[in-house]
């Protein structure tokens, strides 16, 4: 990984947790009043060459909701809480993945992570993606809500895998094709616009 990526990747994770640490106290205090369990979700992800890694979110379903379900949530999922639907539109949920930034697990800005499972039907090209490490945010990141994409009544895995991977990962591959740090910083400021936008509008 370029040195000068990693050094601002730790930089700004760090400047991020210190400044947001009494929102994300907050945000975890709201969490467990919402619905009783661990404030935090650990999903399993793949990053860089595949290997492995806990992914850092703010619990945003039932406790105990991955054992009871699909991996994808669909339209309407009654698995997710009152408040883990605000927490998924405003993206607030992703906020303890700057922890995963810095591990060197994660990078500011880059492809989106996903499950191994999900992974393992990637196509050689597709496969790409791996070649560097996943983003907190990124162009498809930034896209609508994954589970109000995904109709009701559907299959959420069945209809994921069909029809939103691929796109998402072929814009993920015109991403990494045109990468500079220009682009992560344009998609840095399309971050935090998405993120007021989705806090005002609720």
């Amino acid at each position: 990984m370029n040195p000068m990526r990693r050094t601002i990747d730790i930089l700004v994770a760090a400047v991020v947790l210190g400044l947001l640490a009494p929102l994300m106290v907050l945000v975890a205090l709201a969490v467990v009043l919402d619905s009783r369990g661990n404030p935090f979700y650990l999903a399993e992800r793949c990053g860089l060459q595949s290997r492995r890694f806990r992914m850092w979110k703010f619990r945003t379903m039932a406790a105990n909701a991955g054992s009871a379900g699909s991996a994808i949530t669909g339209n309407r999922d009654p698995r997710i809480t009152r408040l883990g639907r605000i927490l998924r539109v405003s993206k607030i949920d992703e906020l303890p993945q700057f922890v995963n930034v810095l591990l060197g697990d994660m990078t500011l800005v880059g492809p989106r992570p996903e499950a191994p499972s999900i992974v393992a039907l990637y196509s050689p090209e597709q496969r790409r993606v791996l070649e560097v490490k996943p983003g907190i945010t990124g162009r498809v990141q930034l896209s609508a809500e994954e589970s109000e994409m995904i109709p009701a009544g559907a299959e959420p895995e069945e209809y994921y895998v069909t029809h939103l991977m691929p796109n998402k990962l072929r814009s993920d591959l015109e991403y990494l094709a045109t990468r500079s740090p220009w682009s992560d910083v344009r998609i840095v400021f399309d971050t935090l616009g998405f993120v007021f936008r989705a806090l005002v509008h609720r």
